[in-house]
């Protein structure tokens, strides 16, 4: 029923930016650690597709198959994820943000000024999607359908994640890590973990950023770009999985249609005037507007009135 437009530029687009905004929830809304540098983790996977897979910018290109690169650059994303959270994870709060907002400006300022490995200002183009069992994966619904596979995969893992004893360990790190120190659970490696976590799917999602641009440069990990992430996160709702993925649309919605609307100049100011509106009204962004306004179901009251009268018995 959707166009290829649909599919494209709202459908795989918006659930490749929610990847991104998930990794960040992952560490904010579990680890309590608001990191401003998921689009740089995503840029360096798209700069080793662009390096070591095939590009039109006549620089490197090794020409490695689809197989071997993009598994390659999500393990390099994720590396380079833990050691950005192994310095970000001795400072806290306002601390951390600054941390990462200083690693995102100082890697955008490195790819724009480094011509001899990331080719400076103009970056890489020519970049092709792969074709695999006969499938062009760049074609509208073979590459919706991979980013909402991914997508799954990776809201699936986060969930998994949170559930498991790492997950609750992480969240009681982020209520009093204090006490967790006290009996005995190494901080900094839970932490640093979360950070390794949170890169393999801004990793992911970036072989799947890069695909849909078909190149990859230094405004994709500019400092715009890494505060958008932070945006659509908040607006989504920091806690659970799905409210990055709300967010996104949200976003990709206005960045495609309000844009010509309100005109270039005055989108920024059209995103903040929404992410204030949502803010004030929900902190807890669109999840927490649902909360708050869902009706409530009559088994829930059912429960309730069953609750009293047991109460009363045992009385």
């Amino acid at each position: 029923m959707a166009s290829d437009f649909f599919l494209t530029q709202i459908g795989g687009y918006s659930l490749v930016l929610g990847m991104i905004a998930l990794s960040l929830m992952l560490l904010a809304g579990y680890g309590g650690m608001v990191s401003l540098a998921q689009i740089t983790v995503a840029g360096a996977a798209g700069y080793t597709v662009a390096i070591f897979g095939e590009n039109n910018s006549g620089i490197y290109g090794f020409g490695w198959p689809w197989w071997l690169y993009a598994p390659f650059a999500i393990l390099l994303a994720s590396l380079m994820s833990a050691l950005i959270g192994w310095i970000a994870v001795r400072t806290e709060g306002i601390y951390t943000i600054m941390i990462t907002l200083a690693v995102a400006t100082a890697c955008f300022y490195f790819a724009q000024q480094n011509y001899a490995l990331f080719n400076g200002f103009p970056g890489y183009n020519g970049l092709r999607a792969p074709e695999a069992f006969g499938v062009y994966w760049r074609d509208p619904v073979p590459y919706y359908y991979l980013c909402l596979a991914t997508a799954t995969i990776a809201y699936a893992a986060v969930l998994y994640a949170a559930r498991s004893t790492f997950g609750l360990s992480l969240q009681a790190i982020r209520d009093n890590p204090r006490r967790m120190r006290a009996i005995g659970f190494d901080v900094t490696a839970h932490k640093v973990f979360a950070w390794w976590l949170a890169g393999l799917i801004a990793g992911a999602a970036g072989v799947l950023l890069v695909w849909f641009n078909g190149r990859i440069s230094p405004g994709t990990i500019s400092v715009g770009p890494a505060i958008n992430i932070l945006v659509i996160a908040i607006i989504g709702g920091l806690r659970h999985p799905i409210g990055p993925f709300l967010g996104a649309v949200v976003v990709v919605m206005m960045q495609t249609f309000a844009i010509d609307i309100v005109g270039a100049e005055r989108f920024n100011t059209l995103i903040g005037l929404v992410f204030l509106a949502i803010v004030f009204v929900s902190p807890d962004g669109i999840l927490g507007l649902w909360e708050r306004f869902k009706p409530r179901t009559g088994g829930e009251d059912w429960s309730s009135f069953v609750k009293g009268r047991s109460d009363k018995t045992k009385t």
